[in-house]
């Protein structure tokens, strides 16, 4: 019973400690609205350098007229395992240049198409949906109760993943 007191009080302070992050960056907003802001940029940070679409809508419109799969990512800012995932997905030399092959997409917020939550709407979650707007439930993560969920130490899965949503695509079409 003494450890499951020490858990609840962390996730206490865990959740203290964004309400309060959360707070001081209203008060920044109020000053700094004066300048003009720098757009934020469609990668929120998951590959700067890499061409991502700005609505599901318009990647699906992209994926079907440029023949390349599309990789969406579900994911929120003040989400800590979306931020260890996003770091290393930026870092990582060879999933950077593979994604360069795919429309991309990252997403804060959960669309209403249910085929993109085949299992539920958690976050961080990955999938890959083919030219023919199919998606590819197929392409899973290591978790059986989350299959689309990857953490970083699963960034080689998901570097193999993506290169399974390529193959695929060669040898369907």
């Amino acid at each position: 019973a003494m450890e499951k007191s020490y858990m609840s009080m962390f996730l206490l302070l865990v959740a203290i400690s964004c309400a309060l992050a959360k707070d001081v960056g209203k008060k920044e907003t109020k000053e700094t609205a004066a300048k003009p802001k720098l757009p934020q940029t469609l990668s929120r940070g998951w590959g700067d350098q890499l061409i991502w679409t700005q609505t599901y809508e318009e990647a699906l419109f992209r994926a079907k007229h440029s023949n390349k799969p599309l990789m969406i990512i579900h994911h929120l800012d003040d989400c800590p395992h979306s931020q260890a995932l996003k770091k290393v997905f930026a870092e990582h030399k060879d999933i950077q240049k593979l994604a360069e092959k795919f429309i991309l997409l990252n997403l804060v917020y959960e669309t209403t198409d249910k085929n993109l939550s085949p299992d539920g709407q958690y976050v961080p979650r990955i999938l890959f949906i083919d030219p023919s707007l199919t998606v590819r439930a197929d392409i899973t993560g290591r978790y059986s109760n989350r299959l689309y969920a990857y953490e970083p130490s699963d960034i080689s899965l998901l570097y193999s993943n993506m290169q399974k949503a390529l193959k695929l695509l060669k040898t369907e079409l």
